[in-house]
């Protein structure tokens, strides 16, 4: 019997894919290809807090604590408004911990003490709650460091108008808006342009 050996794949296809990656067994929810360049990214800042808005089940919260883990520095504050972590090893981990009351009621005095951090926004992403958390975390990112706006690849796929414009819509005005940060092209094209699930969403603070 012939193999078929055809090689088919869309964006379709990877969203679908991207539903059922886990990390050590918790729903993970990311694109491989952002999914890899957060290792990359975490190594080559070396945080010592990363504050990440949308815990879920927690599997992201899990993987970018084991990545501080093997750097054996820092921790990650992770943020929902109800909790849907089943998963031991997420409620347990040393370098993690979960805030409950949404991004709004994040105390930002959490962040003192802290020499390196780095914010991802993968909430609602809803085109309001992604400018009105940017507003609220972008002054506690350090210098050369980041701000991710997840999702952007919703209006690709068809759920921009339901976001009301969602991130993408949000981070063209950010970038009008605030001469602090620039869009890092070395992340978002880095499998080719703007070929991650965070098209134009990989800020850095200059």
């Amino acid at each position: 019997m012939e193999e078929n050996t055809t090689t088919q794949f869309n964006l379709k296809t990877i969203e679908n894919g991207h539903h059922k990656i886990k990390y050590r067994g918790v729903k993970n929810l990311k694109c491989p290809f952002d999914y890899v360049m957060y290792q990359m990214i975490i190594n080559e800042i070396k945080p010592d807090l990363i504050i990440e808005i949308g815990t879920y089940m927690g599997g992201n919260a899990l993987y970018m604590a084991d990545l501080l883990e093997i750097i054996k520095n820092g921790e990650v504050h992770t943020i929902d408004i109800e909790n849907y972590v089943e998963s031991d090893l997420v409620n347990n981990h040393p370098r993690i911990k979960r805030f409950l009351a949404g991004y709004e009621n994040y105390d930002l005095s959490s962040t003192e003490g802290f020499q390196k951090i780095i914010v991802i926004d993968d909430g609602s992403h809803q085109y309001l709650d992604v400018l009105r958390a940017f507003e609220k975390f972008n002054k506690v990112v350090s210098t050369n460091s980041y701000y991710v706006i997840e999702d952007g690849i919703l209006t690709e796929l068809g759920y921009g108008e339901s976001h009301h414009g969602g991130p993408l819509k949000a981070i063209e005005e950010i970038i009008n808006n605030n001469n602090e940060y620039k869009i890092d092209r070395s992340w978002c094209d880095f499998f080719g342009q703007n070929a991650t699930f965070n098209p134009n969403g990989y800020l850095i603070k200059k």
